[in-house]
């Protein structure tokens, strides 16, 4: 690198997916916030899938933003490309740095590489992943930890994971926590939260709020299970709405067939992005009673549209949280009890619901970005 030129990197978002889950998220925002940086800062290119090369061209007009092959749109097709056409790209573009954000890299780039790894739970929770996955994301793991300049994770907890199961050196990894975007979750209007009750069917009935995907290690069964405890005898019980991805966890329904008759329990799928401060800012509380997070940008979101939460104290959960959060174990019938203490409790509520909203405004993607640029400028110096 010249110096007093920002180092040129290319951002691979190909494995950003189309329904903007988490890596969606991530990616998003910390391209938005590095294109505020401006090209003085990080002369940035960027790979994307076909149909998110116009999004981001808009989002980055100092950027060069390139469609990747349409084939590539399938996982399988996808890591084949990373291996041969990414390294390809990044020596076309002139990169000094290629930066991966989903676990997986090439094993020959040209240059120097960064990666993300968002957590260490295929090796913490392994009972929660199936076993491709499980074989897979671990062997990816393993490898950028070894091939990677320096790797990025999104806090502490899996900093110290890593160090911990793979003996990684402490010294090339770097934490840069998740922001949110207060733009698109914030506290909700009244007719925001309107329009999402009628949508779901709500009528006047107070609901409890899941968002994320539904894989073992959300804990979702134990959440239904717990919520039907804490609000079998209301004369009135609120409902619990879990929404998100569709997932693989076969509990969630032997769950749901364990619950009385008469209470309610929606399953809406995907809510529309518009929708979410409403659904989560309009919810009697956020429930997420997480076996583990790399970082927990559901609980972040939540408290950003001033909703109270309720989560574990696991892994990473706490440095999100801190004590703006109430805190329950994964067990039911500690979910049942706290849930219900937090329900019978306006006042502490309205306390969480504040304490979280201040909090969420510590996570920024700017800091986020900033962190990502120093790594860069440490690989190429």
């Amino acid at each position: 690198m010249t110096p007093g030129r920002p180092p040129r990197v290319l951002v691979d978002a190909t494995s950003v997916p189309a329904d903007r889950g988490g890596v969606g998220r991530y990616v998003d925002g910390l391209l938005g916030a590095l294109g505020q940086l401006g090209p003085d800062r990080v002369d940035l290119a960027v790979v994307a899938q076909r149909a998110d090369a116009e999004r981001y061209r808009r989002m980055l007009p100092s950027a060069e933003v390139i469609p990747a092959p349409a084939a590539i749109v399938h996982r399988p097709a996808r890591l084949a490309w990373e291996q041969t056409g990414l390294p390809l790209l990044a020596q076309q573009v002139g990169a000094e740095v290629l930066h991966s954000p989903f676990y997986t890299c090439p094993l020959r780039a040209g240059c120097p590489v960064t990666v993300t790894v968002h957590d260490a739970t295929f090796f913490t929770e392994p009972e929660h992943y199936d076993n491709t996955k499980r074989t897979f994301f671990r062997s990816a793991i393993k490898t950028s930890m070894r091939r990677a300049a320096r790797v990025i994770v999104p806090s502490k907890a899996t900093r110290d994971e890593l160090i911990r199961l793979l003996d990684a050196d402490p010294t090339r990894i770097d934490v840069a926590y998740h922001g949110v975007d207060q733009g698109a979750f914030h506290r909700p209007t009244e007719e925001e939260k309107a329009r999402v009750r009628a949508r779901l069917g709500l009528g006047d009935s107070g609901y409890v709020a899941f968002l994320g995907a539904k894989e073992p290690r959300k804990n979702v069964p134990n959440l239904i299970r717990g919520w039907a405890r804490a609000v079998a005898d209301w004369p009135h019980p609120p409902a619990l709405v879990i929404a998100g991805g569709q997932g693989h966890d076969d509990d969630i329904d032997r769950a749901v067939a364990e619950m009385p008759p008469h209470l309610r329990l929606l399953r809406p799928g995907y809510l529309r992005y518009a929708d979410l401060p409403g659904f989560l800012g309009g919810a009697l509380v956020a429930c997420y009673p997480s076996f583990g997070e790399g970082f927990g940008l559901p609980i972040l979101e939540a408290m950003a549209c001033g909703a109270p939460v309720l989560t574990t104290p696991r892994l990473s959960l706490p440095e999100v949280g801190g004590d703006a959060v109430a805190y329950t174990t994964e067990a039911p019938e500690r979910i049942a009890e706290d849930l219900a203490d937090l329900l019978h409790d306006e006042q502490r509520r309205q306390t969480l619901a504040k304490a979280g909203f201040d909090r969420a405004k510590e996570f920024t993607w700017a800091s986020s970005a900033e962190v990502h640029v120093t790594t860069w400028n440490r690989v190429v110096a």
